[in-house]
C-alpha cells in the first residue's frame, strides 16, 4: 500500500508531457521530462520457483503479449497520457513497464489506470479497466478489458490465463514436465440496459441478445470476407450502429 501511494504521489506530480514524435494522446513538453515522469515508480517484485531436475519450466507467462510495446497511459487524476513502453500482466492485474535509467521492471495496479493504448504492428489496441461498469453480477477483481469496437452496442474482451500445472511426480500421471500459462478470453457486449452481456462469438449466442436481428447475424457469418469471428461481430455491430 504503502508503494501505491509513492507511485500515485509520483504520478500526480507530473504536468502536462509530450513526446518528441509529438503523439495525438500529448502536447508540450520534451521527451526528457516525459522520462521524469516515470523515473520514480517503485519496482515490481518478481518471485521465483522451485526446481526439480525432470522439470522443463515454465510455458507461457502471466503477461498478455509477453513483451513490452510503445504506450501511451492515461491514469486517474491526469488529463495527458504518459509515454513509455508497456505490458500487461492478466494474473496480477498490473501494468507493467521498465524503468528507463535502471533496467528495473516496475508496475502499478490496474485500479489507477483510465485507458491504455499499445501500439502492436502498428495498430492502437485500446484498453480500459473494468471499474464499476455493471456485467450482471460483481466482477471478483478489477482487471483490463480491450475495447474491440466502441459505441452504443460496445464490444470487449477480457483476457485471462489458465494456469496448468506440472504433472510428473505421481506413479500414474500425465508425465507432463512444465507448467504451462494458457490466454484465454472473455467476450461481452453491452445492451440496452447498460450491462455488459457475456456473448460467445456464435450465431446462436448473438442471435440470444440481437433477437431481431438473427437474420443479419446469420448473412454476416455466411461472408467470407473476414479472418475470424471477432471480426465478423465487428462488421455486424457497424451494420446497426
Amino acid at each position: 500500500m504503502k508503494n501505491i501511494l509513492l507511485i500515485l504521489l509520483s504520478i500526480l506530480s507530473i504536468g502536462e508531457l509530450h513526446s518528441q514524435a509529438k503523439s495525438i494522446y500529448q502536447s508540450g513538453l520534451s521527451a526528457e521530462e516525459n522520462l521524469k515522469a516515470i523515473g520514480n515508480l517503485a519496482p515490481y517484485a518478481i518471485g521465483g520457483i522451485g526446481w526439480d531436475n525432470r522439470y522443463e519450466g515454465i510455458k507461457g507467462s502471466p503477461r498478455l503479449l509477453d513483451t513490452l510495446l510503445p504506450s501511451y497511459l492515461l491514469i486517474k487524476g491526469q488529463k495527458n497520457y504518459i509515454e513509455l513502453p508497456a505490458d500487461i500482466d492478466i494474473v496480477q492485474n498490473n501494468l507493467l513497464f521498465i524503468h528507463p535509467k535502471t533496467g528495473q521492471l516496475l508496475s502499478f495496479p490496474a485500479d489507477m489506470v483510465i485507458e491504455l493504448i499499445i501500439v502492436k504492428d502498428g495498430k492502437e489496441l485500446v484498453f480500459r479497466t473494468t471499474g464499476a461498469k455493471d456485467f450482471g453480477k460483481e466482477m471478483q477483481k478489477q482487471t483490463f478489458y480491450q475495447v474491440l469496437h466502441p459505441g452504443p452496442n460496445e464490444f470487449i474482451k477480457i483476457p485471462y490465463k489458465v494456469f496448468i500445472e506440472a504433472d510428473y511426480r505421481k506413479i500414474y500421471s500425465a508425465d507432463r514436465r512444465y507448467d504451462e500459462y494458457i490466454t484465454n478470453f472473455r467476450y461481452y457486449i453491452i445492451g440496452n440496459d447498460a450491462v455488459f452481456h457475456p456473448v460467445q462469438l456464435t450465431v446462436k449466442s448473438l442471435s440470444k441478445l440481437f433477437p431481431d436481428k438473427r437474420e443479419l447475424i446469420r448473412s454476416s457469418f455466411r461472408e467470407k470476407k473476414y479472418s475470424d469471428n471477432e471480426q465478423i461481430v465487428i462488421a455486424f455491430l457497424e451494420k446497426i450502429r
